[in-house]
């Protein structure tokens, strides 16, 4: 795989992290550590793709017992002990301890599942975890799940087993936590976190950290503050419910005399929004707070730094909503909830035509949040406007959802990362929050009341798209590698254990 390992680390970004590292290390040998990331680098890279090529899909249920089993023999096997599967409601979690006899304790969250595919639309089959070189981004693993999150996820391992393997002690005691649902909202996550044993262990922590691989393709690298929350609801329009409209598919010229379900669920959908499907028009619905000096502050920084014409490049997109300035947009991606569709179907959609009257149409949404709207309140919000409208006929069934989260800049998880990237020359942007969602409600919210955040350096984008990929071999100087990214893990645990 490699001719020049040393060369393979992370270039200069691996110099200037890891040769000023001991400045402010009272523990490890980096250097040791250093040289066993090297030496296991090719058996890290076949793990990660052994684990790609075994998916762990909740909405399809695919991949169980096997996708719990294996994390909890990935983690057997860096040196978690106990190691037990939590059954819940839904699909196992997974909890594991490492005592290192460290004087700080830190919780780690993962997620085992990972979307679904439609390998047509691939370059390389998803669940094939290719090894291929990618004009300007270096050697890549493409497949389904390679950064979220199990690219990261498996750095952090690997960052567990080098430290082990260098003959030294981690710096901190681990306590972690996986589900095996959180593409379909976590709807069961609280069975896992409560059960006696895992909360009584997470109290005892730091706070609650998720791998993540946090580096643009500059090498920028971003540190959020916490996430939006989400809901995911079907909407869903029948005959049968209505009591209009056919029990079955019938033929279209019937429409002359019939109602249609579908154009039903399309009326009742374009009330939920402004006619441009900008603004949330939901009666009584939850009201976001405003941005606080702080946050605009960050978002003004960040607006200055970020590659406004890379990041539409990236996102296939030539304009913001209302042709904003970055700024503007970026302020309304950190602070404005969302009413998103994210698939709508009904009747027929094969190839030629169909001429059919449906008698379901069905919509899927999500609905993200932010502080302080909370996902209850919001999903009576719908329920209420819809009944009020006058379409209490149509369905709405949550799949899933959570709460958003914050976590204090002043918060230890969150100065370590800051420490951490100092000493490697890294001046990090700051966010408010991720435009994105995952459960960490769970670990801010009472009774455990925790710091939660996300770290990890190293790069990949793709999450929920076609080509997924998270970069081994760095083509940029300044985007960690594969080394890299579990090096990072390693003197973020060493800065955590200080």
């Amino acid at each position: 795989m490699r001719t020049n390992p040393k060369s393979l680390l992370i270039g200069t970004l691996a110099i200037a992290c890891f040769s000023v590292f001991p400045a402010w290390s009272a523990g490890l040998d980096m250097e040791k550590v250093e040289r066993q990331v090297v030496q296991q680098h090719d058996a890290s890279v076949q793990r990660l793709q052994e684990w790609i090529r075994l998916p762990s899909i909740a909405a399809e249920d695919i991949g169980f017992p096997e996708g719990p089993e294996h994390m909890a023999s990935l983690l057997r096997d860096v040196g978690f002990e106990p190691v037990r599967l939590i059954e819940t409601t839904g699909k196992p979690g997974v909890f594991g301890t490492l005592d290192a006899g460290a004087e700080h304790t830190l919780g780690v969250y993962f997620m085992y599942d990972v979307k679904q595919s439609v390998p047509s639309e691939w370059e390389s089959p998803p669940l094939a975890a290719n090894l291929l070189d990618k004009p300007g981004l270096g050697k890549i693993v493409m497949g389904r799940g390679a950064v979220n999150q199990k690219g990261p996820e498996l750095a952090f391992l690997e960052a567990v087993r080098a430290i082990r393997d260098s003959g030294q002690s981690l710096p901190v005691n681990l306590v972690l936590v996986a589900e095996g649902e959180e593409e379909i909202g976590s709807p069961n996550f609280g069975e896992v976190v409560f059960d006696p044993e895992v909360q009584e262990a997470l109290a005892g922590t730091l706070g609650v950290f998720m791998p993540s691989a946090a580096q643009g393709r500059d090498g920028t690298v971003t540190v959020n503050l916490g996430a939006k929350g989400v809901i995911e609801v079907q909407l869903i329009a029948s005959g049968e419910r209505w009591g209009r409209g056919p029990g079955k598919d019938v033929h279209s010229s019937l429409k002359a005399m019939i109602d249609s379900p579908t154009w039903r669920l399309v009326k009742a959908l374009d009330t939920l929004v402004s006619e441009d499907g900008n603004t949330i028009t939901i009666d009584d619905y939850p009201e976001p707070r405003p941005l606080t000096e702080a946050e605009e502050a960050m978002i003004a920084q960040a607006a200055l730094r970020r590659d406004e014409d890379g990041l539409k490049e990236l996102l296939s997109t030539p304009h913001w909503i209302d042709d904003l300035p970055f700024e503007q947009a970026l302020a309304r991606l950190m602070s404005q909830p969302t009413v998103n569709i994210e698939g709508l179907v009904a009747g027929y959609t094969g190839p030629g035509g169909k001429t059919v009257l449906p008698h379901r149409a069905e919509a899927k949404l999500d609905l993200r949040l932010v502080p302080p709207m909370k996902a209850d309140a919001a999903l009576a919000a719908l329920e209420a406007h819809l009944a009020r409208r006058g379409f209490d006929d149509i369905e709405v069934i949550m799949s899933g959802g959570y709460d958003p989260t914050s976590t204090a800049l002043e918060a230890r998880l969150i100065q370590a990362q800051l420490t951490v990237l100092e000493a490697a020359g890294i001046d990090p942007i700051l966010m408010p929050r991720s435009a994105g969602s995952y459960p960490g409600y769970i670990f801010t919210g009472p009774p455990l009341n925790l710091p939660s955040a996300h770290f990890g350096l190293g790069h990949g984008s793709g999450a929920h798209a076609p080509n997924e990929y998270f970069v081994i071999e760095s083509a940029n100087p300044n985007v960690a590698g594969w080394d890299g990214a579990v090096l990072s893990y390693v003197a973020y645990m060493e800065a955590l254990g200080q």
